[in-house]
């Protein structure tokens, strides 16, 4: 289980998560954090050096027992942080199995029941996860289309190049500021090129509450401006 660590503002230190899964630098608290592995060149740098280490990615509570990790530290992983859990989802992470073992359990469960087993290990569901999301012949995102009208909220789909969340008839474009801008309507026939990947798409059609930001919920559809 990785420490719990005290977030950096610092809107030059390249430890956000964008819904692709690339990591950047960019202002705004995160809800989450999370690690892939240590990025960073181990020199205590804030200088990000690989894309990620390990198939294990996951997303965690920002306190937990009290414990703390540095950032930068030249023999840790690299602390990441998350705009919501929309966003780290769509960037392929999943919970943490000890600091949010419920979170993890029903997370895992919706993943192996929508592919047919009666359960995955750890392992296993990072596998999958990684398989859906890492294209490693392009070390590139991979993409799938779903029906528009069959996307669930809180996926990420790409909308004309960005992405952008789903909010029921609703689409809302994440900015490099890491914050959601003006809302657009969903298309309503085609497919959209998804960024969530397959798995964690059954998850949240399974019903699985996941947190979204303020602003997300609280912002008002043009419709009704």
């Amino acid at each position: 289980m990785p420490a719990a660590a005290p977030e950096s503002t610092h809107a030059s230190a390249q430890n956000r998560v964008d819904p692709l899964g690339e990591v950047v630098a960019a202002p705004g608290r995160g809800a989450w954090m999370g690690n892939r592995g240590r990025l960073h060149d181990g020199s205590g740098s804030r200088q990000v050096v690989r894309h990620h280490q390990s198939r294990a990615w996951i997303t965690c509570v920002l306190s937990f027992r009290g414990r703390r990790a540095s950032q930068w530290d030249p023999h840790h992983y690299t602390p990441l942080f998350f705009l919501d859990e929309a966003v780290a989802f769509a960037a392929g992470h999943r919970p943490c199995a000890e600091c949010r073992r419920a979170d993890y359990t029903a997370f895992r469960d919706a993943v192996a029941e929508s592919a047919g087993a009666t359960h995955l290990s750890a392992p296993e569901l990072d596998r999958q996860l990684h398989d859906e999301r890492w294209d490693p012949s392009r070390r590139a995102r991979r993409l799938h289309h779903v029906p528009w009208t069959d996307l669930p909220d809180g996926a990420f789909v790409l909308l004309d190049c960005r992405p952008a969340l789903v909010r029921a008839d609703h689409l809302l474009p994440w900015q490099p500021d890491n914050m959601y801008g003006a809302d657009v309507a969903r298309p309503r026939s085609g497919r959209a090129p998804v960024i969530t990947p397959p798995s964690t798409l059954a998850v949240l059609r399974s019903g699985y509450p996941v947190q979204v930001g303020v602003a997300a919920q609280a912002r008002p559809s043009s419709s009704s401006e």
